[in-house]
């Protein structure tokens, strides 16, 4: 089969997998608009020159992961898959006009039709880009600190066998605290969703660098990214993905997985 182009848009902050190690959910726009999801990839194991960033074009060679029953979902060949970055598409001053292009051509605005597509399994849409109505609040919650012992034993069993030569790999930092935005739709239907993007996880640790270690004003660091500016300030869409575990099961199957945030066009505010 060709390889596959695709346009990266989403990429998750790392989890620990018991399975295969360390990993990262990469999801974005093939060129004729469709999405796709790639899972697993040990992302922070590859070469720098295969670590791509948000809005590259990167070319890989994917096959249906079919331990996913989600139609999006696809993984590389093998962990040793080349990842080749051919192009990127700039931001193009504030407002986005070339990503808009391929981001934006189906927007959802309404959290049932959206929960009732994921739930048919003739359509069974897992990714999306989603247009809130209104963001109610960016709601910071703290959680376990460390990974789970077991995961992070049957790791270092997974890594025995990797060559001296590589150095030790030290597994990424467990976010202490779950970022969540309390959301409404065009009907005034509200949801939480937790948001699952490495940006977040990243912004975190940067403001707890530069406050010296004081977590509360890292998270409202935070808060002032994702309150103050996404929603007062930017033409706000969310990138969501349903989970596989809960797809089936939950009322709402969906977490953020992404934002994207350009200047509006007009003056708007969603707060």
């Amino acid at each position: 089969m060709p390889k596959e182009k695709v346009l990266i848009t989403v990429k998750t902050y790392p989890s620990i997998s018991e399975k295969y190690d360390e990993l990262v959910c990469t999801a974005g726009f093939r060129e004729d608009g469709s999405w796709v999801r790639i899972y697993p990839v040990q992302f922070r194991k590859k070469t720098y020159n295969q670590q791509y960033s948000k809005y590259q074009w990167i070319e890989i060679d994917l096959v249906k992961n079919t331990s996913d029953f989600r139609k999006e979902s696809y993984r590389p060949y093998s962990h040793e898959t080349e990842i080749k970055i051919i192009g990127e598409i700039k931001p193009d001053g504030d407002d986005w006009r070339e990503r808009r292009k391929i981001v934006l051509n189906k927007v959802y605005t309404n959290l049932k039709t959206l929960f009732a597509e994921a739930k048919d399994k003739k359509i069974g849409t897992s990714l999306a880009v989603f247009k809130p109505s209104k963001i109610h609040k960016l709601e910071i919650k703290e959680v376990d600190r460390e990974w789970s012992k077991k995961k992070l034993e049957q790791m270092s069993q997974l890594n025995l066998f990797e060559s001296e030569n590589k150095g030790e790999f030290e597994v990424v930092k467990k976010l202490p605290y779950k970022f969540s935005y309390k959301l409404s739709d065009n009907e005034g239907t509200e949801s939480t969703m937790m948001i699952e993007d490495w940006e977040i996880g990243q912004l975190f640790w940067n403001s707890l660098r530069r406050h010296a270690g004081d977590e509360k004003l890292a998270c409202e660091d935070v808060r002032k990214k994702y309150i103050d500016d996404f929603a007062r300030t930017k033409d706000l869409h969310l990138f969501l993905g349903t989970t596989k575990l809960h797809h089936n099961t939950a009322p709402n199957p969906f977490v953020i997985i992404g934002t994207f945030h350009p200047k509006p066009t007009t003056q708007i505010s969603i707060f």
